[in-house]
């Protein structure tokens, strides 16, 4: 995992103010005239209904027909009596899928997003891979449209636990085995991490950008030791170490969350891509997406401190299980 993602608020203030200061306006202006009644009564304009309805909007750019389905995964754990670690309600969970027409015979391909993220980030590569296999990709319990319960875990066994058996519950209700396995960034590790648990499953793993290889003690945290020692790096692991996240800053602004998102969006896939800009449309419609999947309940969001020292360091890295 890179620096740059674990201070993820940081570059999220960085890149909203280089922004245009035109396009900020504009903004503000479009946001004025969206929230009319009874949303403008709502300090945090979203819901789960939003949050489905922007995927559908999003994934109509999707030239391939699919399926969107709630998976029902259970109450809790497999084989445990508690719920989904102490949550203190006893309904069945949820994971939010897509699956993809393919063509007969194709194999099946599983895409896990990564943090603060969800299926809907990969609608720009979905034609292209249905045109292969037949592509299913989920929302990670906590995440997207899935269902997001109260975050309770107090370690890191339990916190991978957490996203490796509600994943294998999945796999149970949708029936499946040997399917390759692709997990971008944060999604990355925790399917590695499923690989090594349940290899009976997997017929490839592929890793996009995986977090979680390296570890603090690598020898490569030298600059983290620099940055500890100034006010802004005492403040940044303060705010990592009390489970601070990019959301909680899109929650705390209410109603005006969503034009911080339009000019975080507009810069990280716009004047900062290193791919194809998107355009008006998708830039748009990719927005809307983004505000709602950000803004609902924290859960698995919370993973983090959990899984990653401040650097953004795997506590029980990848590289240490793979050798």
């Amino acid at each position: 995992m890179s620096r740059r993602w674990s201070s993820s608020v940081t570059r999220m203030a960085e890149e909203i103010s280089k922004a245009d200061a035109q396009s900020s306006a504009a903004s503000l202006t479009s946001s004025n005239s969206r929230w009319a009644w009874p949303s403008v009564l709502r300090w945090i304009p979203t819901s789960t209904d939003h949050i489905i309805a922007s995927e559908k909007r999003l994934l109509s750019l999707v030239k391939t027909p699919y399926v969107q389905e709630q998976v029902n995964i259970g109450s809790g754990p497999p084989g445990s009596k508690i719920k989904w670690f102490r949550s203190s309600s006893d309904e069945p969970r949820f994971i939010n899928t897509v699956t993809f027409d393919s063509k007969e015979d194709s194999p099946t391909l599983v895409m896990v997003h990564g943090y603060a993220a969800s299926q809907g980030f990969f609608f720009r590569n979905f034609d292209a891979l249905a045109s292969r296999f037949r592509v299913i990709a989920i929302d990670q319990l906590g995440w997207g449209g899935s269902s997001r319960p109260d975050f309770t875990c107090k370690s890191t066994e339990e916190t991978e636990a957490w996203f490796i058996d509600s994943f294998e519950e999945w796999r149970k209700a949708k029936n499946l085995s040997n399917f390759i396995l692709l997990g971008h960034s944060f999604g990355g590790y925790v399917a590695a991490k499923y690989a090594l648990k349940h290899p009976e499953h997997i017929q490839h793993l592929i890793l996009v950008g995986p977090a979680g290889f390296s570890s603090e003690s690598d020898g490569k945290s030298e600059w983290l030791t620099k940055f500890r020692a100034t006010w802004k790096g005492a403040v940044m692991n303060h705010l990592w170490e009390s489970n601070f996240t990019p959301q909680t800053v899109v929650r705390g602004l209410g109603p005006w969350g969503p034009d911080l998102v339009r000019r975080y969006t507009s810069a990280r896939f716009g004047v900062y891509s290193t791919g194809a800009v998107l355009n008006e449309e998708e830039s748009k419609l990719l927005t809307d997406y983004v505000y709602h999947t950000l803004a609902a309940k924290a859960s698995g969001e919370l993973c983090l401190k959990y899984i990653f020292s401040f650097g953004a360091f795997a506590r029980l890295p990848l590289l240490q299980r793979l050798v």
